[in-house]
């Protein structure tokens, strides 16, 4: 597991300069720069990632096959979309409902709409959980 503990990332390139600022204890799935040309024409990338939990994934997944009563047997990935496991807008609902109920969570509804994968359904449980204050 990797660690990132900063305000701030610049990076300058020959004509690019980019600046992304990160908050103290955010969390995000990916940040991407893009391509740098340097002045030897060497193409730099940089990505960050750091995805939810395997076990957050599996409930996630768990609840998923549930709601759109999928066979046990049925493949899911975090990876995998909604949508392309047949779920309708109000399917979507059903399942955020679901992990609010698993998780012990509440999720706004701009969060909500913003869902399309279990890995993002994963990822917004993590930074709700981790936001939430103790009991």
């Amino acid at each position: 597991m990797a660690s990132l503990s900063t305000t701030s990332l610049s990076f300058k390139a020959p004509s690019t300069r980019i600046s992304q600022v990160l908050k103290k204890g955010s969390s995000f799935q990916s940040v991407t720069f893009g391509r740098f040309t340097s002045s030897t024409s060497k193409s730099l990338r940089l990505q960050i990632s750091c995805a939810a939990k395997a076990e957050t994934v599996q409930k996630v997944s768990d609840i998923v096959k549930e709601q759109l009563a999928l066979t046990a047997d049925t493949p899911l990935t975090a990876e995998s979309k909604f949508t392309a496991l047949g779920a309708d807008s109000l399917d979507t609902v059903e399942i955020v409902m679901a992990l609010e109920e698993k998780f012990n969570i509440s999720v706004e509804e701009s969060d909500a709409q913003n869902i399309t994968t279990i890995q993002e359904a994963a990822d917004l449980i993590e930074d709700l959980v981790q936001k939430k204050p103790a009991a």
